[in-house]
């Protein structure tokens, strides 16, 4: 079994930077899928950010934040990253970390990030 938490979100001013970190527990041996995810209130979960495949270093980011953030991670501490810099207010949102594994999906609880003036 995994679990995971988020830590890390907050408010923040637009304009302003944020990291999200994701920790796991349990054994992530099997997982090959990290990503982040969001959902702004009366929307649909969305994924913002993905690392696809843990043996490269390929990720991919949605059109709407693409070039203000950025998935990594970081094997030696079993961490997963979301730096999110210039921050709009429309990013206000839960955000999820999510993991794939060959079995099933696994879920964070959710951090909120809130940006306003």
């Amino acid at each position: 079994q995994v679990q995971l938490v988020e830590s890390g979100g907050g408010l923040v001013k637009p304009g302003g930077s944020l990291r999200l970190s994701c920790l796991p527990s349990g054994n992530i041996i099997d997982i090959h899928t990290w990503a982040w995810y969001r959902q702004a209130p009366g929307k649909q979960r969305e994924m913002v950010a993905v690392s696809p495949d843990v043996r490269t270093d390929i990720t991919d980011i949605t059109n709407s934040v693409k070039g203000r953030f950025t998935i990594s991670r970081d094997n030696a501490k079993n961490m997963v990253y979301l730096q999110m810099d210039s921050l709009r207010p429309e990013d206000t949102a839960v955000y999820y970390c999510y993991a794939k594994s060959v079995y099933r999906d696994y879920w964070g609880q959710g951090t909120q990030v809130t940006v306003s003036s």
